[in-house]
């Protein structure tokens, strides 16, 4: 009976294995989005063959976007998509823009990633022309990046410049 109780193991064994194949087939499946399997796959061999296919496009994927952040460290020149975009907008990087209301003051620029400028350079122009900097931030929306710098005029008797501020932020950033 010694022997019947080997082969019992051996088969519960490989039910356990079975099952656990198909536990972790099924944990793979959920991993790929839905809309990369087609309603049609019904068996595991294609499950794999989809999740296969779904690592090998992602691999790819990344290998292009290092490549595209490798070269996009070393270009500091404006890229072709920058420039379309910008001309589909009716501007061309970088947009300088002041507005000026009482005692307070707006900087908006816009500039692609390529073409920067130091923000302490604009900084500096805003207090010689009369400017406390209350706030400024920046956000990076598609291939351009947008610096929003809000003033008050250092004192209420002097005012602010805006017209030379202005005019001195566009020859610093061209």
């Amino acid at each position: 009976m010694k022997g019947g109780e080997g082969k019992m193991d051996r088969k519960t064994v490989e039910k356990h294995r079975r099952m656990q194949m198909k536990a972790l087939c099924l944990k793979l499946a959920n991993l790929i989005p839905q809309d990369y399997i087609s309603k049609d796959i019904t068996s595991q061999q294609d499950h794999l063959d989809r999740a296969a296919a779904y690592i090998h496009n992602l691999t790819e994927r990344i290998q292009k976007l290092k490549q595209r952040k490798e070269l996009g460290g070393c270009n500091y020149m404006e890229t072709d998509t920058e420039i379309e975009d910008s001309t589909k907008l009716g501007f061309k990087f970088p947009v300088v823009e002041v507005r000026h209301q009482d005692q307070n003051l707006e900087v908006l620029l816009i500039s692609g990633l390529k073409k920067r400028f130091a923000l302490h350079e604009v900084i500096a122009i805003l207090e010689e022309g009369g400017a406390d900097v209350v706030n400024a931030s920046f956000s990076i929306v598609g291939n351009k990046i947008i610096h929003t710098i809000h003033c008050q005029a250092i004192s209420s008797r002097i005012g602010l410049e805006a017209s030379r501020v202005s005019e001195r932020l566009q020859q610093l950033i061209r």
